[in-house]
């Protein structure tokens, strides 16, 4: 038996290689093995059998254990056939210390022929009960560049696509000749994504039959991803020289998202199928045919639509050149309404000095201030230069809990083929400054009523009651004067009184006295509401 010993404990080396034999004081450094394929770090303090199998540090600990089979080192050769790897031998003589606790063979390498004699050489490491062999890694396989495959599905022609609780897919590699269970031809693998994260990031579903690249991280078989899916004769790529100019995300199902690059025509459309197509368009509109069919933007769908914004809403037809302005610049609007709330002030002080009801400005100037400048409150604001036009096939409802303003700077119409109806709840104040004021019925009566209290017809200048075509009657039910310039004609149940200052004439051709006489009248019906209604709590304004 014949040895040699080697006992290096990381010496400064030269191009990786030691360059002193012996005992030294240094050691290996930081040893760094990136991707180790280990799911859980394990805890570092624990040792041997209490370290968790396959964990960050169990790995580390054999990665050390093999450092340290490669301090020490024994090699020798021997003609005996009885030496065999795993055997523990005592050497004697003059041998290093780190060989007194005996040695464990770590290889064995024998030789023969008929000329010569059995030599076996072997190397051998410090036995010890704490420290295992830790054989070196053989050298593995590399993969470079792709392999091609496809998606596969349990299903034939399916839907959807199959993935687990990860997100991963199974697949099919082009060059396979086995036979496998169908979507069960490979194990789960990632698909290399452009932006991912914890529950977030980007995943575009691939269907089955899609053409994918398959590679390995760092060249390893075993650790293979989907790289990225590839467009085919079979499945023809969205973009062609045909749309060039397009940039297109489509799925499966026709959801899209569209924006063309054409110089002078550019634009957007998001677009799903559902509700006989659903679509977000902006700027240069075109349709199937790509022809022009507007400018802008159009929101549209063949179900229903609903624009919500909890803090409120500000629809404007007011110019902002190139988004040059804050997103509520609303100074336009506010201009109008402060203009249409001083008209409604003049107006209204006006009324007052007539001694008419004047109009509640204060409502109308608080809305303005405290909730519609700046969306102050839950409010919505429409505004526009020229013109907003509400129209409806059917019914149109106009709504307010409280207060409820119309102003217009010119003119006001109000058209109605049928009947008109305004109920008022407490009264009415109808104020015109100049021109007058017509009421005109063409057919059918006129009638002003004053149910529970008097009714009062006053004029600066004339006051005529005509009747064209028949009769004028004046009835009251106790009394009635007639009071010209102190001259008077007084009526009542008991008798008729007469009398004048001045000269009282009657002309007649006939003159004729009687006995006495009355002529009965019926009064019209009156009626008197309830001082509180009962149908609705918020009625209760209505009270006398």
């Amino acid at each position: 038996l014949d040895g040699e010993v080697d006992q290096t404990l990381g010496e400064p080396t030269t191009h990786g290689v030691a360059t002193t034999r012996g005992v030294a004081d240094n050691t290996y450094g930081d040893a760094y093995h990136y991707a180790e394929p280990y799911r859980v770090l394990g805890k570092s303090h624990l040792r041997d059998e209490d370290l968790q199998s396959e964990s960050g540090f169990f790995y580390a600990r054999l990665r050390h254990e093999r450092y340290l089979n490669n301090q020490t080192h024994l090699s020798g050769t021997s003609s005996s056939a009885t030496l065999a790897p795993g055997q523990v031998l005592t050497i004697s003589g003059d041998a290093p210390k780190a060989f007194a606790s005996r040695v464990v063979i770590t290889k064995i390498t024998t030789r023969a022929a008929r000329d010569r004699s059995l030599t076996c050489d072997f190397e051998a490491m410090p036995y010890a009960l704490r420290l295992c062999f830790r054989p070196e890694v053989p050298p593995k396989p590399q993969i470079a560049g792709t392999l091609p495959a496809r998606i596969t599905h349990p299903q034939s022609n399916p839907m959807y696509t199959e993935i687990d609780d990860h997100g991963r897919y199974r697949v099919k590699f082009l060059f396979d000749r086995d036979t496998w269970p169908a979507g069960r031809e490979s194990k789960w693998l990632r698909q290399a994504r452009a932006y991912a994260g914890d529950t977030y990031g980007l995943h575009l579903p691939l269907i089955a039959g899609t053409e994918v690249a398959i590679a390995f991280e760092q060249g390893d078989p075993d650790r293979p991803y989907i790289a990225h899916g590839l467009h085919d004769d079979q499945h023809p790529d969205l973009v062609t020289q045909r749309n060039d100019h397009r940039n297109v995300l489509r799925t499966p199902a026709n959801n899209k998202l569209r924006m063309d690059d054409t110089r002078g025509q550019e634009h957007i459309k998001l677009s799903t199928e559902y509700g006989g197509k659903s679509q977000l368009n902006l700027g240069h509109l075109v349709d199937g045919q790509r022809k022009k069919r507007g400018e802008g933007f159009e929101l549209r769908t063949d179900d229903w639509g609903s624009l919500r914004a909890g803090k409120g809403v500000f629809i404007s037809a007011d110019a902002q050149p190139k988004a040059q302005g804050p997103v509520l610049d609303m100074d336009a609007a506010v201009a109008r309404l402060q203009q249409a709330g001083e008209q409604l002030q003049q107006l209204s002080s006006d009324a007052q000095t007539a001694r008419a009801e004047p109009a509640d400005v204060a409502a109308q100037l608080n809305l303005l201030r405290q909730d519609l400048e700046q969306l102050k409150s839950q409010v919505l604001l429409l505004s526009a230069p020229q013109g907003i036009a509400v129209t409806s096939g059917k019914h149109l409802q106009l709504a307010a809990k409280d207060n409820l303003m119309l102003n217009a700077g010119g003119e006001a119409d109000l058209s109605v083929v049928k009947r008109l109806f305004i109920g008022v709840g407490q009264g009415v104040s109808l104020f015109v400054r100049k021109l007058g004021i017509k009421l005109i019925a063409n057919q059918g009566p006129v009638s002003v009523q004053a149910q529970n209290d008097k009714l009062e017809l006053i004029a600066r200048h004339g006051l005529d009651i005509t009747s064209t075509e028949d009769e004028i009657h004046i009835t009251a039910k106790k009394k009635i004067v007639l009071n010209g310039g102190g001259s008077y004609l007084s009526l009542d149940t008991n008798s008729i009184e007469s009398g004048t200052a001045g000269d009282h004439k009657v002309k007649a051709a006939h003159f004729e006295h009687s006995g006495a006489a009355t002529q009965a009248q019926d009064m019209p019906a009156q009626s008197r509401l309830a001082e509180h209604p009962t149908t609705s709590s918020d009625l209760s304004d209505f009270s006398a």
